[in-house]
């Protein structure tokens, strides 16, 4: 607690300390959410297995307009990584210097993740468990790996990104959403791979506000670079983001849920659609009409102490969330206790509490082992280059581009493949190889001196 006093006392008073709060509110609702969803139940081999509640519970589609808080994540992606950037040229910084010290945040409780997952793999194979046993548990528990693949393409694109917004301003986003709703126009008559280029850019898009609010934070406003922040203007994107996501979900062929259900061609989140954006902007307008309250609020001691807390291991708590659930449903299926209550039933709401409380307990314990990690993670040094910035560049995206490359393989690596280290081999390989080398560049590997 003094360690967070003095964080708190030491906080700069133009920092936008609402954006820390809504990471960790998103952080705690996705936690919740993933939760609260899921249903476990024992497949025909006696072994368990979860799938997702929602299906069996249509009512609550409607609620995940609010749970579906991924665009929030790249909102305040957007503006963290502007003032990181701009900070980072005050320094006489270079991009790839930026990008490396942005890895290391991103990349060592990942590896940490990985690696244990990877050597449990390794124990159930020796104890003589089949490879297509240790897939499915290594599946689940790496299921947030597939947002921080997204989050791993965006952020390198970032400097080039930003001269683009420096230049253009809003007209960005609004390109960006125009090219997703030519995807979804593929997926509606084809060709259907029209839409794989929205993975990135509706991300892209929501990132690129997230540049706005940061000119806007500075008082920069040319050339329309700024996003609105009147509450007039809030209310305005409240409203109107409401309007068109009910007219395209109402009327149009996006399916009412944000969050992706078995056979829905039209599916909202990924890749992100033109429906998820509206959402997005609604979603933005209520955040920036808390916008005033929320600051006021964050400027008292204690609770900007909690925000901090959970910032710092913000990425932690995402990362081992659902290994929380595997360990939870294993010691309980272990002792026989297992409840399996059909999903949307009376018994199976009523089993949400415990079943929630038990995991928060399961997931504390892994904060406190791996958490320290992630908070000791600092800043890294500049240094002076003793390559070109091209070449270290070059070498710091293509170490972005392998790890990335890894995490979408083991994503779209079906659950029940055969794979001996629970992860695909080449995946596994390649996420060595790129945070290898972002790990030696950080170390200073090609600098002078």
């Amino acid at each position: 607690m003094r360690r967070l006093a003095r964080l708190a006392a030491r906080t700069p008073a133009d920092r936008e300390r609402y954006l820390d709060l809504l990471r960790a509110l998103a952080i705690v609702l996705v936690v919740l959410g993933h939760w609260t969803i899921a249903s476990i139940y024992h497949d025909q081999h006696g072994r368990p297995d979860g799938h997702s509640a929602l299906p069996a519970i249509p009512w609550a589609y409607p609620l995940t307009w609010l749970v579906q808080v991924m665009p929030v994540f790249f909102l305040v992606g957007g503006y963290a990584n502007a003032a990181s950037l701009a900070a980072h040229r005050g320094r006489g910084g270079d991009w790839a210097g930026w990008l490396l010290g942005r890895s290391a945040r991103l990349l060592r409780p990942t590896t940490v993740l990985l690696v244990v997952l990877v050597g449990g793999a390794l124990l159930a194979r020796l104890a003589g468990t089949e490879p297509s046993q240790v897939r499915p548990v290594v599946w689940f528990a790496t299921i947030p790996l597939w947002f921080l693949a997204a989050y791993l393409a965006v952020v390198p694109l970032t400097p080039l990104m930003y001269a683009l917004h420096r230049r253009f301003g809003l007209a960005v986003p609004a390109v960006l959403v125009l090219l997703v709703a030519l995807g979804d126009l593929g997926r509606a008559f084809g060709p259907a791979e029209l839409a794989l280029a929205n993975y990135l850019l509706g991300w892209l898009a929501v990132h690129q506000v997230g540049f706005a609010w940061y000119d806007a934070r500075r008082g920069t406003c040319r050339r329309a670079r700024c996003l609105p922040m009147s509450r007039r203007a809030a209310g305005a994107m409240l409203v109107g983001g409401l309007a068109v996501a009910v007219l395209l979900t109402a009327v149009g062929p996006y399916p009412v849920s944000m969050i992706n259900g078995p056979g829905e061609r039209m599916a909202n989140a990924a890749p992100p659609s033109v429906a998820l954006l509206a959402v997005a902007t609604a979603q933005l307008g209520l955040i920036l009409l808390l916008r005033e309250r929320a600051e006021r609020w964050l400027h008292r001691s204690r609770p900007w102490q909690v925000v901090i807390g959970v910032n710092s291991v913000v990425l932690t708590v995402f990362l081992w969330h659902l290994s929380a659930v595997v360990l939870l449903v294993g010691a309980l299926d272990g002792l026989g206790v297992l409840p399996t209550p059909a999903a949307g039933s009376a018994a199976w709401f009523a089993w949400r509490l415990p079943w929630v409380l038990l995991l928060a307990v399961v997931l504390a314990v892994l904060v406190a082992v791996f958490g320290p990690i992630e908070a000791r993670t600092g800043r890294a040094e500049d240094r002076a280059p003793g390559w070109s910035v091209q070449v270290r560049g070059v070498l710091t995206v293509a170490g972005f581009a392998a790890v990335g490359y890894a995490l979408a393989a083991n994503a779209t690596t079906a659950k029940t493949a055969p794979e001996p280290f629970g992860l695909p081999a080449s995946a596994l390989v390649a996420y060595l190889a790129g945070a290898g080398v972002l790990r030696l560049l950080r170390s200073g590997w090609g600098s002078r001196g």
